[in-house]
């Protein structure tokens, strides 16, 4: 700006040479005020990845396509909801409380086109379908234009009659986003811009910053985010990564566009003999050995990447460029390049004492030199004494070429869609080493899309239809149907020739073996049917289809679900951090225990539910009858109780009685019928000779003896007499 006006001025004032000076004049204006190279602070890559909350931080302008952080200018305090679970028989209630906030943050000083996707510490927030991947109540992008109108929901905070609209500023306003996820905190979010529906030029951007007076083409970048203390600041970055010059007020790429000729050059000033041309060159070792550019590229989700480029011979000084921009790999390599390859050719370096004519050599043109090989950039022009000294350092000759660039490996999280919920419900026998006081009924969920993550889970109360808050589903849970259903098996023994498919739910979900040490441990404990199994080996045989073997049946008592398996019966793996425990309130035996979930992609809500039979609280079956005559004529059963307090086989030990008294009922049948019964404090009962020859059965008799527990009679188990 200062050349063209000095310039002019000059020209008016003094004619050509009042013109040539006024230039020279503005061109130092330029170099010292405009553009002056050092005490400037620019955009740094690392500005545009942190969000910021504090007062006067400097919002930048964005310009093409671009990933930045932004600035907090508005928040609600957090809203806190409460949950209430538990307090049920034995057991105390529990409140657990879950948080949301409402915030606005600021995205550009300048308008924007749209923004697309979102992230949040990190990880994905919203999809570039404009899915968002956490609960929200709602999310408006104000664009920055100059008919901005206020925002609704921070005039309702604040008040309409002084609350800004912002205008020329663009800004996204999030409405109770569920905090959960994030620590409960407001998390640090990035947020991927587009300000123009192209690349942009340097020149353009100068041009947009400074109202017009600064333009030219210069290099094109997919995005840009424009801040520091003044024009320039912002745009050095630029300028020094792509080796553009200030040239009569304009930013562009150097070319050759001159000549300086024999007849400039001054062999005398003021009639003392001189030395017009004074050549030399810097030391090989001076020029970088390795040459780095680092950017921000868009083919890693705008993450920071570095190109480098290489040169032969001495030297052993790495340089490195920062150029906040989006640019592809192969872009940021080409500038590295070119950036190396002239400080190569700028080892070379000409003094030229010429006269006045050389006031018309523009400053950061690429001239040649009559009698001088080469191309020659002007680096300096200086006035003194009545003579010119030009400053030239060698430039390089045609394009430079870079090669090959990667912009390397990028471990992203999958764009998927949230999806409907899958929910799986169910009434588990006791899996710990205490006597459960209350039923045991868990909810499992998880997607058939692998961008499932949560939803919010209620129970139905009966009758009424309530629905009533159990908080949030626990993460994806292992489960699918069962395709090829197993068949006989022995509870006591590792079934070396059965196996069972199972088609997972979830993309991506897989199954894993174990050792016999593993599982005797409690690995791989699953759910089939209402049967627990456990599986050591486990092969692929399709998509999201595992063949498990080497399997332990009838786990923690569940050996009365053995048979009867179908396919298409549900198969669950039981991994405590992935299950949700149904409030004790809701899941009392005999109650229909409904649950319905509601997530970010579903339509309708999922369902699911189980008449509560209270497995948790049953009594194990009896095990090892045995049939002995008591040497009077009647015959005496024998047996070993179980406990639901602990179903670890310890050899050499008692187990856990688990149960108020130890009790149990005896049946005698003669087929289904029931012959007599009895109760008994002791695990063995005698059916003497008077007890036979008053019964008088002639039948196929048995014995059916089940633990009276303290919530209800155990499982049955039968012996043949």
């Amino acid at each position: 700006m200062a050349t063209l006006v000095l310039g002019a001025v000059g020209t008016v004032l003094g004619g050509p040479i009042g013109g040539a000076i006024g230039a020279l004049a503005g061109r130092a204006l330029d170099q010292a005020v405009l553009f002056k190279p050092k005490g400037r602070r620019g955009p740094r890559l690392q500005d545009l990845q942190v969000q910021t909350s504090t007062y006067g931080t400097q919002i930048p302008k964005i310009f093409g396509a671009m990933r930045v952080a932004g600035t907090v200018i508005w928040a609600t305090d957090l809203q806190e909801t409460s949950n209430r679970s538990g307090g049920g028989k034995g057991q105390p209630s529990v409140t657990t409380y879950s948080y949301s906030a409402s915030f606005a943050v600021a995205l550009s000083a300048r308008e924007v086109s749209s923004v697309g996707r979102i992230w949040a510490d990190g990880n994905l927030l919203r999809g570039a379908a404009g899915d968002f991947k956490t609960e929200l109540g709602a999310f408006r992008l104000h664009k920055g234009g100059e008919d901005q109108a206020v925002d609704p929901l921070i005039a309702a905070a604040e008040g309409i009659g002084v609350t800004p609209a912002h205008r020329g500023m663009a800004y996204a306003v999030f409405e109770d986003l569920a905090l959960a996820d994030y620590g409960n905190r407001i998390p640090s979010l990035t947020f991927e811009i587009f300000a123009d529906d192209a690349p942009v030029t340097t020149g353009a951007m100068a041009s947009a910053l400074t109202a017009g007076v600064v333009g030219g083409a210069g290099g094109s970048v997919g995005g840009y985010a424009a801040s520091g203390d003044d024009v320039a600041a912002a745009l050095q970055p630029l300028v020094e990564a792509q080796g553009l010059v200030l040239r009569d007020a304009l930013l562009d790429v150097p070319e050759e566009d001159g000549v300086v000729a024999r007849g400039m050059l001054a062999a005398r000033i003021n009639g003392a003999a001189q030395v017009p041309v004074k050549a030399g060159r810097d030391p090989a070792g001076d020029v970088p050995l390795r040459l780095a550019v680092r950017h921000y590229d868009p083919a890693r989700d705008y993450q920071a990447g570095v190109q480098t480029a290489v040169r032969p011979g001495v030297g052993r000084t790495l340089q490195s460029v920062e150029m906040p921009a989006a640019v592809a790999a192969g872009e940021a390599k080409a500038l590295a390049a070119a950036r190396l390859a002239e400080a190569w050719s700028g080892r070379s370096r000409l003094e030229l004492l010429c006269g006045w004519e050389a006031l018309a050599v523009r400053p950061g043109s690429v001239v040649t030199v009559e009698g001088v090989a080469g191309l020659w950039r002007v680096v300096s022009l200086e006035w003194e004494a009545m003579g010119v000294t030009l400053t030239l350092r060698g430039w390089r000759r045609g394009p430079v070429v870079a090669g090959a660039a990667s912009s390397g490996s990028v471990v992203r999280e999958p764009d998927a869609p949230h999806g409907a919920t899958r929910l799986m419900i169910a009434d588990l026998p006791g899996l710990g080493d205490g006597a459960a006081v209350a039923p045991s009924v868990v909810v499992a969920a998880a997607g058939a899309s692998a961008g499932w993550k949560r939803a919010a889970l209620f129970t139905v109360e009966p009758g009424s239809g309530t629905a009533v808050s159990m908080g949030r589903t626990a993460p994806a849970a292992t489960m699918g149907t069962v395709v090829t259903a197993p068949g006989a098996g022995s509870a006591a023994l590792f079934d070396l020739a059965g196996f069972v498919d199972v088609q997972l739910v979830s993309p991506g979900a897989s199954l894993a073996g174990a050792d016999d040490a593993a599982l005797l441990r409690g690995a791989n404990l699953c759910l089939l049917g209402r049967e627990l199994i456990q599986f050591g080996a486990v092969s692929v045989i399709g998509p999201g289809l595992f063949r498990l073997r080497h399997l332990l049946r009838g786990r923690c008592g569940t050996e009365w679900a053995m048979a009867g398996h179908i396919a298409g019966e549900n198969f669950l793996m039981l991994e405590a951090e992935r299950l949700a425990t149904v409030p004790s309130s809701a899941a009392q035996p005999g109650m229909l225990c409904r649950v319905i979930g509601i997530g970010i992609g579903d339509a309708v809500p999922a369902e699911a539910e189980v008449t509560v039979s209270g497995e948790a609280l049953v009594p194990l079956s009896p095990v090892h009858l045995s049939v002995e005559s008591d040497g009077a004529g009647g015959v005496t059963v024998r047996w070993v109780r179980r406990s639901r307090a602990g179903s670890a086989w310890s050899d050499g030990v008692e187990v856990p009685l688990g149960e108020e008294a130890e009790r149990y009922r005896v049946e005698l049948l003669d087929g289904a019928d029931v012959v007599r019964s009895a109760e008994v404090g002791v695990p063995e009962w005698t059916y003497d000779a008077a007890m036979i020859a008053a019964d008088g059965a002639v039948g196929s008799l048995s014995v059916a003896v089940r633990q009276v527990g303290t919530y209800g009679l155990g499982r049955v188990a039968v012996v043949a007499l």
